[in-house]
């Protein structure tokens, strides 16, 4: 572990565009085919991120070149299907905020219901990968009320959608907060018998780190999610929504656990271990959709 800070600020991941061309966009998917946006961004969106949004592209391109071990022209094709695999989760979140339904097929929700009708609250780590948002719009927390920590500085039009999508099923949004006090209310939660929904690749506000083995390589994972679950004493699990076409999706819930390590740095470290090794099979499956655009990994080598 370090004091050194995570190399996340150069990115921050809110989405991009005015108000009124969200609003558009949201009016525009009541009477048009999902399908043919895709086709529009792919045309004219994705290109323009490629020729001008030139760290997100390099950044992307060492993942695949050194994380998976593809070859130049592979990675960078696979660097265009991240572009477009990306756009597409952005406008599945507008098109359902219009009302265009998804299915979602669950991988391993006896897990998730058990914890939801247990007597103590429990922690969910989420990830830039997939669309693990779009779950809580298709799903209600009738058992525990849900909490998720969110970007603070996110779209004034996304933040109303999701107040209005979340609030009718029992899911209270945390922002966090330059202040920390984020972690006041999710430690009342937890302490009520609550959900607490926090990624488990990213926090906001704090310096502190764990290295784990994670795609053949150490990277940094933030340590304060796994500490505040050792320390309220609640099981943890691991929650990824992948895209599968353009209609599909896939959550996969897993149950994530420190097995090793005798104090609670080191369980700690072990929780997140066993979470950045379920996120590598996760990744291994759906390589392309990796949304974390910045150098995740200490790179040694050179960049390719």
């Amino acid at each position: 572990m370090s004091g050194e800070k995570l190399g996340h600020e150069d990115w921050r991941g809110n989405t991009q565009g005015l108000t009124w061309m969200h609003r558009l966009l949201i009016q525009s998917f009541r009477f048009m085919n999902l399908r043919f946006v895709y086709l529009g961004m792919a045309i004219f969106v994705v290109p323009f991120y490629l020729l001008f949004a030139h760290k997100g592209y390099i950044t992307m391109y060492h993942y695949f070149r050194q994380r998976h071990g593809y070859g130049v022209w592979k990675a960078f094709r696979y660097v265009c299907l991240n572009h477009y695999r990306f756009g597409q989760i952005i406008l599945d979140r507008f098109a359902n905020y219009a009302g265009q339904p998804f299915q979602i097929d669950l991988d391993g929700n006896d897990t998730f219901v058990e914890l939801s009708h247990g007597q103590t609250g429990f922690m969910v780590m989420s990830c830039h990968v997939g669309n693990y948002e779009l779950a809580g719009y298709a799903f209600e927390a009738t058992e525990k009320r849900f909490n998720a920590l969110v970007y603070s500085g996110e779209a004034k039009t996304v933040m109303e959608n999701r107040n209005r999508m979340f609030g009718r099923n029992n899911i209270r949004m945390i922002p966090a907060l330059e202040d920390m006090s984020h972690i006041f209310l999710m430690n009342e939660a937890l302490a009520n018998g609550e959900i607490v929904s926090i990624p488990g690749d990213r926090i906001y506000g704090s310096p502190r780190f764990l290295e784990c083995d994670f795609l053949g390589s150490k990277a940094r994972f933030p340590l304060g999610p796994y500490a505040m679950a050792l320390q309220r004493g609640v099981p943890t699990v691991a929650i990824f929504v992948m895209k599968e076409s353009p209609y599909r999706y896939t959550a996969y819930i897993r149950r994530i656990e420190a097995t090793e390590g005798k104090t609670r740095q080191e369980r700690a470290a072990s929780l997140a271990q066993h979470f950045a090794h379920e996120l590598e099979t996760i990744l291994r499956k759906y390589p392309e959709q990796w949304f974390n655009y910045y150098e995740f990994w200490n790179h040694d080598e050179d960049a390719a």
